[in-house]
């Protein structure tokens, strides 16, 4: 066994033990289990939701970005992402902890009054969250499979991984991935700094000297185009991941774990830190580029790990592969917890009300391992297909953040109806777009750049918004009027 095969077990032995040791001394009713008793405050969420945000995509996808795609990779630092939480969460919290409730389809059923709507929601979200699983996975194998320099097939190390996780977030539940996120935020900011400090002095001397190399090797690669990654394309993505977040069921749920209301905005607030971490993630990238030169397709994700193998001796790698190896687990944690949460309580008890909360505590745990090895059968047999999958489910959770945000108004203007209709056009067309592998360039090609260039998500959720107001316009008071009459109903028939 070398050094770096070595470091990654020693860290991923500490990681199970925190998983489970988080648990000592707490009763695991579901609420705990789920929310953690809405009792974090601001430091565990702010690891907690930093875990949740800088998973394995950004770890390998933001390097290997910055090696394809050069200036706009900028899109990565979009500061809007923190501002719309920041208003938002807060009154999503108190709603909930008023209401006792634990996801994001509870929510929606509550606001709306509305079961339908609220498996709607839990339905999107589950779909979701599996390729995003996959996802984490397909990471894992390859940071595994890279920092042991060959030696740990990945299908025995993602086994291994997923074997891990399941057991400290059954025992555990969100607590687990509580303590998992503080060992991975710790890994991640000492070896990005490192690397990205590093490798620009060691092969050029230092940052400046490497921008001025890139500049003068690859003139124009450090800028928008005026076309493809152009403004607007860059403008409308931005939106799509500003909007989109939150509306992530795991980060929905996490955002509800906190124990005030004030926790929530001071996180939002102080995350843009972790947005620094990013800087040296580019510069690793760069480094990439110009000293790893013609990687192709995928293998442009490898840029992180390819440089570091160059530079480093076994023990370092190592370290690096640690981190990234955390990177997919703790995100992945998460996500099972979230969707098994889902799958029990807004999905099985809308099929059978009459589910007992104890009944419902062992049904979510029991969902953990079935969630899990669905992940691992898509990530065996599903292909490089995932990435586009992924596209697809962020522009899918997008398709929610309206009626949510409508949900918040004294006088909300959407019907069930509308947010129903809404969002099931905004999935569809975005179903259609990546399943064709259509763009707003194909569909029209006579189009202005900035037409052509923009993010489907975009596109979609307008689709989305003006269909919803539409169709709340002529159901609203139909709705308003029975709820009016229901009362009176009641009344009558006691």
């Amino acid at each position: 066994m070398n050094s770096s095969i070595l470091i990654i077990t020693m860290t991923l032995v500490l990681a199970f033990y925190l998983g489970i040791r988080a648990k000592k001394g707490r009763e695991m009713k579901l609420d705990q289990w789920a929310v953690g008793g809405r009792n974090f405050g601001s430091l565990i969420m702010f690891v907690l939701m930093a875990g949740e945000m800088f998973s394995t995509f950004v770890f390998l996808g933001a390097s290997g970005a910055a090696y394809r795609m050069g200036g706009p990779t900028i899109y990565i630092f979009c500061a809007l992402t923190y501002i719309v939480p920041f208003w938002i969460l807060p009154p999503i919290w108190r709603y909930a902890k008023k209401h006792n409730v634990l996801t994001q389809s509870d929510f929606f059923t509550k606001k709306y009054n509305s079961k339908p709507l609220g498996l709607l929601v839990a339905v999107i979200g589950v779909l979701s969250m599996i390729p995003y699983i996959v996802l984490q996975l397909k990471g894992f194998q390859i940071i595994v499979s890279e920092a042991s320099y060959g030696l740990i097939p990945p299908t025995v190390a993602v086994w291994i991984g997923m074997l891990c996780v399941t057991v400290f977030v059954y025992v555990s539940g969100i607590h687990g991935s509580a303590w998992t996120a503080v060992l991975k935020d710790i890994l991640i900011l000492v070896v990005i700094v490192f690397l990205g400090i590093y490798l620009p002095i060691h092969y050029f001397g230092g940052i400046q000297p490497m921008f001025e190399t890139l500049e003068a090797t690859k003139p124009g690669f450090l800028l928008l185009p005026d076309e493809g990654f152009s403004i607007s394309w860059y403008i409308s993505l931005c939106l799509t991941i500003a909007l989109g977040q939150y509306m992530w069921p795991h980060c929905f749920g996490a955002s509800l774990s906190s124990q005030n209301e004030s926790a929530l905005r001071k996180n939002s607030a102080i995350l843009p830190l972790y947005q620094i971490i990013l800087v040296f993630i580019l510069f690793i990238g760069f480094t990439a580029v110009l000293q790893i030169p013609n990687l192709q397709g995928g293998e442009t994700d490898l840029a992180l790990f390819k440089i570091a193998k160059d530079a480093f001796p076994p023990w370092i790698v190592g370290v690096v592969g640690a981190a990234g190896m955390l990177a997919a687990l703790v995100p992945c944690s998460m996500l099972i917890l979230t969707a098994a949460t889902i799958l029990s309580k807004n999905i099985y008890k809308a099929v059978k009300p009459d589910t007992s909360n104890e009944q419902l505590a062992k049904l979510t745990r029991i969902f953990v391992p079935i969630v899990s090895l669905v992940s691992l059968i898509f990530t065996f047999y599903g292909g490089n297909t995932m990435i586009a999958l992924l596209t697809m489910a962020y522009s899918f959770v997008l398709q929610i953040f309206p009626p949510l945000v409508f949900s918040l108004f004294k006088r909300n203007p959407v019907s069930k109806a509308g947010a129903s209709a809404g969002m099931i056009l905004g999935v569809v067309l975005v179903a259609y777009f990546t399943l064709a592998e259509a763009t707003m360039a194909t569909l029209l090609p006579k189009a202005p750049h900035f037409i052509q260039d923009l993010d489907i998500g975009i596109v979609a959720i307008t689709f989305n918004l003006i269909v919803m107001l539409a169709v709340s316009a002529f159901t609203r008071k139909d709705q308003q009027m029975i709820q009016e009459e229901e009362p009176v109903k009641r009344i009558i028939t006691s």
